[in-house]
């Protein structure tokens, strides 16, 4: 299987801060690589690399066979960039920005309409073509701007973070439209901070921290890392904790997590373990508020990984190279 994607070495450097750190990531033809990480990880700056944004300070790329360094030009025939923030012009119609884009892929003026009215049918936006795009919702103009980045029909994406900040509707209706670009062949490199969404969609994931790939692997390989499933339980009385740390002893991998009312212990054996602790809770006459089992989330997997969650900055900073400074 040919790679469309291959990364060695990559290092950028922001004075004396390396917001990349010797990075390598390989992504087959039509396959899905999703690089997770906190805001300041440096996936921005890795996508920025790739996309020949920024020249790396050291390290090599290629995009479809093309060098990154040596033909720049050459992997942007190749690409198509959805960056962070919809790079929409509010002022034109839906149609009107993707009819541009094509002019400025150098298409005549009618394969540039034609194209533009295809997009916007396949990204269900055909309605809402006609009117100036400051009127779209968020997510529609998310839809928007990856209908952009496929006027040139490439072979390779690069989404960063494409579903950051909308809601949980739009969110699924943009994973519909990557999941539908990716049956058709495309090859993609998707940023994200969410594992569920890396778990919908990626094949593979490099989990990324200060610039450097600190985990490899498929969603399942990761949250197994941290324990797999997990019991919770949240008590009515906080007095009865030690009761309820005695009933996970049996059932427990590793350390019990204690906040509050509320202990977490990774598990093996899922619903067995469950009835186990709840079995035990109950001869103890100990109520509880709550108790279920659920999945690691990406913060339980980075809490794991790095010691640190995942958490946006609290200046709500992107990936940029100050974010990465400050990380």
């Amino acid at each position: 299987m040919t790679d469309m994607i291959q990364a060695r070495g990559l290092v950028k450097r922001y004075k004396e801060v390396e917001a990349l750190s010797g990075l390598d990531l390989t992504v087959p033809e039509g396959k899905v690589l999703g690089l997770l990480g906190p805001n300041g990880a440096g996936k921005t700056t890795a996508v920025r690399c790739l996309a020949t944004l920024l020249v790396p300070d050291e390290g090599s790329a290629t995009i479809a066979g093309v060098d990154v360094l040596k033909d720049p030009q050459g992997v942007r025939r190749k690409i198509g960039l959805s960056g962070q923030y919809a790079a929409v012009d509010e002022h034109l119609t839906g149609f009107e920005n993707l009819t541009m884009v094509g002019r400025l892929y150098g298409f005549d003026k009618a394969t540039a309409r034609a194209r533009a009215r295809t997009l916007l049918e396949r990204f269900d936006l055909s309605d809402a073509g006609d009117r100036p795009s400051k009127t779209y919702s968020g997510g529609m103009r998310r839809r928007l701007d990856l209908a952009g980045a496929l006027v040139a029909e490439p072979p390779v994406l690069i989404l960063d973070e494409p579903t950051t900040g909308l809601d949980v509707r739009s969110r699924q209706q943009m994973w519909d439209v990557i999941k539908e670009l990716v049956g058709g062949g495309s090859t993609l490199l998707l940023t994200t901070q969410y594992l569920e969404e890396a778990d919908r969609l990626a094949d593979d994931i490099v989990v990324i921290d200060h610039g450097r790939a600190i985990a490899r692997g498929t969603a399942d390989e990761l949250k197994a890392q941290t324990g797999g499933e997990r019991v919770e339980v949240v008590l009515r009385d906080v007095a009865r904790m030690d009761d309820v740390l005695r009933a996970f002893s049996s059932v427990a991998i590793g350390d019990v997590q204690v906040d509050d009312r509320t202990a977490t212990a990774a598990v093996s054996g899922g619903a067995s373990a469950l009835r186990s602790v709840l079995t035990d809770l109950e001869s103890e006459g100990i109520e509880v508020l709550d108790i279920g089992l659920r999945r690691p989330t990406l913060d339980d997997v980075f809490l794991s990984l790095t010691g640190r969650a995942t958490e946006t900055d609290a200046a709500g900073q992107s990936d940029s190279p100050a974010t990465e400074v400050s990380s």
